[in-house]
């Protein structure tokens, strides 16, 4: 890798601030002051910049624990995002496997792994992800079994053509319910409840695949996946 890029990929600064930095003699490969940006370095080279040691972030699996106000999105606008709650390295680079709306909280997976992120996020595999919603209206009775019918089935949501895959509802209550779906569409929980007529007060995501959040991670609160975590999917 050249010498510039290494320095953009390991620290804050832009390739044409680390060419900067090299004239000014501030970077040191193996010891020696270097200011080719186009040196190439490898593993087996010791980089510092201002004498502070640097190396390679990785590639990073993250578990957050989603709280609402909080938005899935790489543009900052009037929420807060889910990766400025990760205090890591080169955060920025982590994106969103797979979205929550700003209110829905619960299980959400950062990553800087696109293969690992296709992987999960494939239709083709049709991940399961658990959600536990709490609905406005009570639904019991004939509601709820025609509820679970229509999602058993597949609904057919306003604006598309397509139903949805096959979901399961179990209701725990009448107005708390958890739904099991294999696919992502926009707002997709929401809209199935409210084509049966009812509303979703409240949306929390408790699993995605084999993963489910950890009971110790408290709203906003993250911790990186281990090769186990990771290898499930």
């Amino acid at each position: 890798m050249r010498l510039d890029r290494f320095l953009a990929e390991t620290t804050e600064l832009t390739r044409g601030l680390a060419r900067k930095a090299l004239g000014r003699g501030e970077v040191r490969v193996n010891g020696e002051v270097e200011k080719r940006g186009a040196r190439h370095v490898g593993q087996a080279d010791r980089v510092t910049w201002n004498d502070a040691p640097l190396a390679l972030v990785g590639v990073r699996h993250i578990m957050l624990h989603k709280p609402a106000g909080v938005e899935c999105t790489a543009r900052r606008g009037l929420y807060p995002r889910a990766v400025d709650l990760i205090d890591l390295p080169k955060a920025e680079r982590l994106q969103p496997v797979g979205r929550l709306d700003v209110e829905t909280t619960g299980l959400l997976l950062l990553t800087d792994d696109g293969q690992w992120s296709h992987r999960v996020t494939s239709p083709r595999r049709a991940c399961a992800k658990v959600y536990l919603a709490t609905l406005a209206r009570p639904l019991e009775g004939d509601a709820a079994d025609a509820a679970k019918a229509a999602f058993a089935e597949g609904i057919r949501l306003e604006g598309e053509e397509a139903p949805t895959r096959p979901a399961d509802l179990t209701l725990l209550d009448a107005r708390h319910a958890r739904l099991t779906i294999t696919e992502g569409r926009y707002h997709q929980v929401r809209r199935m409840f409210a084509a049966v007529g009812n509303h979703v007060e409240a949306l929390h995501r408790e699993s995605v695949g084999p993963l489910v959040l950890a009971a110790d991670l408290a709203p906003g609160e993250w911790r990186e996946l281990d090769d186990a975590e990771v290898a499930a999917f």
